[in-house]
C-alpha cells in the first residue's frame, strides 16, 4: 500500500488545479508528468545522500497555495527596494512568480532578448521544447525540481546575440511579497549567451514582507563557443522565506563563466549549481558566501564537471555561522574519462562564530582522465583569538574587531567581481549582516 501523501505534496497536488493549460502538449504533458513524479516519490529525505544535512520534515507538514498573481500584479512595490549600484541595464522583475511589465525594462541593451516565458511560448514556443519538456530522473532529490516544472506558470528567456559585448548587467529580481501567507511562487529561467558574445547578469532576490512564502527557481544556462557571462547571484531574502533553487550551467568551447553568490537571507535555502565544462578550453569561476545567523539553514550544493580537454575550474567559498544557524557545503569536482589536461581547485573555509552554529562541509573529487592538475580542501575553525586581541589592544571594540576580521575572512570571494560600485554595495550588505549581538561580545 502506497503511503498517503505528506501535506506539502497534496497542497501541490491541489495547485495543480489552478494553473490553466497552456494549448501547448507537449508543455501540457510535462507538467502532468513531473507532478505525478512529485506525487510518486514525495520530498527527499534525510537517507537521501544528497539533502543528509537539509532536513526536510518540518517543511512537508507545511501546505503552500499557489501565490496569486492578480494580487502579486496589484501589490505595491517601491523601485528602490530592489534598485543596485553599478546595475542600470535592462531589467525584467517577478513580484511572487509574476512578471511586472510596470517594474521592468526589457529594451534597451543592444543584442539582448529579454522576454517573459509566456510571451515567449506564446511566439515560439519549440525552440523552448527542450529545456521545458525536459523530465527528471533522480527520484525523489528531484523533488523541487518536479515541483517547479509542474508548476511555473511564468519566468524569463533571456538571448545574448552572438558577438554582442552588452556593456551594462541586466538584472533578473525575484520578489517575494509577504503579502499571501502560505503560498508557493514557481519561475523558469532560460538563459543563453550567443557565439563569442559577453554580458554580465545580476540574479536578485528580495522580500518585502514577513509572511511564510516558498519559492522555487529552475535555471538552464548555455555559454556558447567563445564566449563570456558574469553572474552576480544576492540572495537576501526575509527570515520567513524557504528558497529552493536549481542552476545548470553548460559552457562551451573556449567559453568563460564566472559566478559571485552572497546568500544572506532565508529560513531555509538551497541552491544546487551544476556546470558541465563540454568544449575543449571551457573555463568555470565560482566565489561565494553564506552569512547565517539565528537559525537560518543554508545549503550551497556546487557541481563542476570536466567533460572536455584542456578546461579549467576554480571555486572559492567561504562560510559563517553564528546563533544557532546550520550551512551546509557540497563542493565536488568530477573529470570525466579523455577530459586530459584539466585544472581543478576548489576551496571551502568557514567559521563558527557561536558555539551552537554548526558547518558541514564535504569536498569531492573524482578523476577519470590522466594528466590532470586537481586540487580541493576544506576547514572549519573560529576567529584568531590573536587577531582579535591585537585589534582591541589598538582600543577596537570586541564587537567591531570581531566584524572587521569576519569581512576580512570574506573579502577574498568577493574581490575578484569587476563592477567595483556593486563589489562595494555587496561588502556592504555583509558587513551589515554580521553579528552585533551577544553572541559577539
Amino acid at each position: 500500500m502506497s503511503q498517503a501523501p505528506s501535506p506539502f505534496v497534496r497542497a501541490a497536488l491541489d495547485a495543480a488545479t489552478a494553473v490553466p493549460p497552456s494549448g501547448i502538449a507537449w508543455l501540457d504533458a510535462a507538467r502532468r508528468e513531473n507532478l505525478e513524479s512529485l506525487a510518486e516519490t514525495g520530498l527527499p529525505e534525510s537517507r537521501n545522500e544528497s539533502w543528509k544535512y537539509t532536513p526536510l520534515r518540518a517543511l512537508s507538514q507545511r501546505a503552500f497555495s499557489l501565490a496569486d498573481a492578480g494580487v502579486a500584479n496589484g501589490f505595491v512595490v517601491d523601485p528602490s527596494s530592489f534598485a543596485l549600484p553599478g546595475v542600470e541595464g535592462s531589467r525584467i522583475v517577478f513580484v511572487d512568480g509574476a512578471f511586472r511589465a510596470d517594474l521592468s525594462a526589457l529594451e534597451g541593451s543592444v543584442g539582448v532578448s529579454l522576454a517573459p516565458l509566456g510571451v515567449a511560448l506564446e511566439t515560439q514556443p519549440e525552440p523552448l521544447r527542450f529545456a521545458l519538456a525536459n523530465r527528471y530522473r533522480r527520484g525523489a532529490a528531484d523533488a523541487f525540481a518536479h515541483l517547479n516544472a509542474a508548476l511555473a506558470i511564468d519566468g524569463l528567456v533571456l538571448h545574448i546575440a552572438d558577438g554582442a559585448h552588452v556593456g551594462r548587467p541586466l538584472h533578473i529580481v525575484h520578489v517575494s511579497s509577504g503579502s499571501q501567507p502560505d503560498t508557493a511562487w514557481h519561475v523558469r529561467v532560460l538563459v543563453d549567451v550567443g557565439q563569442g558574445a559577453r554580458a554580465d547578469v545580476v540574479e536578485h532576490f528580495v522580500s518585502l514582507g514577513e509572511a511564510t512564502q516558498l519559492g522555487t527557481v529552475v535555471a538552464d544556462v548555455v555559454v556558447r563557443e567563445g564566449a563570456t557571462l558574469g553572474l552576480v547571484v544576492l540572495q537576501d531574502a526575509s527570515a520567513a522565506t524557504t528558497l529552493v533553487r536549481r542552476s545548470h550551467v553548460r559552457i562551451e568551447a573556449n567559453a568563460a563563466a564566472t559566478v559571485h553568490a552572497l546568500e544572506l537571507g532565508g529560513a531555509l535555502v538551497r541552491h544546487e549549481l551544476t556546470t558541465e565544462l563540454v568544449g575543449d578550453g571551457a573555463r568555470f569561476d565560482s566565489r561565494g558566501v553564506f552569512a547565517l545567523s539565528g537559525r537560518q539553514h543554508i545549503d550551497t550544493q556546487l557541481e563542476v564537471r570536466h567533460n572536455a580537454r584542456d578546461t579549467a575550474s576554480d571555486a572559492l567559498w567561504r562560510g559563517i555561522a553564528d546563533g544557532r544557524s546550520r550551512g551546509v557545503f557540497r563542493g565536488a569536482i568530477v573529470v570525466a574519462e579523455g577530459a586530459d589536461g584539466s585544472d581543478a581547485s576548489l576551496s571551502n573555509k568557514n567559521l563558527l562564530l557561536s558555539a551552537q552554529a554548526e558547518i558541514d562541509t564535504k569536498p569531492e573529487l573524482e578523476i577519470y582522465a590522466d594528466e590532470v592538475k586537481a586540487a580541493h580542501g576544506a576547514t572549519i575553525g573560529q576567529l584568531d583569538e590573536r587577531s582579535l586581541f591585537y585589534l582591541r589592544s589598538r582600543g577596537i571594540p570586541l564587537a567591531q574587531a570581531r566584524s572587521l576580521l569576519t569581512l576580512a575572512f570574506c573579502r577574498a570571494a568577493l574581490e575578484s567581481l569587476p563592477n567595483e560600485a556593486l563589489r562595494e554595495h555587496l561588502g556592504d550588505l555583509l558587513v551589515a549582516h554580521l553579528p552585533t549581538g551577544p553572541s559577539a561580545e
